[in-house]
């Protein structure tokens, strides 16, 4: 029987490292593997809490 993962439409990139080292080959990327989210700062403003000045007493 054929590998199911072999129909598989999308593939991670290479990867550098082993365990906690790990990330990936940058030289193996493309403008297509990464991610575009240009309104990322304006959802922060909208989700990020009230006072980032609060701080938790030990």
């Amino acid at each position: 029987m054929s590998d199911p993962l072999d129909k598989a439409t999308s593939k991670a990139p290479a990867t550098l490292g082993e365990g906690c080292l790990s990330r990936f080959d940058p030289e193996d990327m493309s403008p297509e593997d990464g991610t575009e989210f240009p309104g990322a700062a304006e959802l922060w403003e909208q989700l990020k809490p009230e006072s980032d000045d609060e701080t938790v007493d030990a």
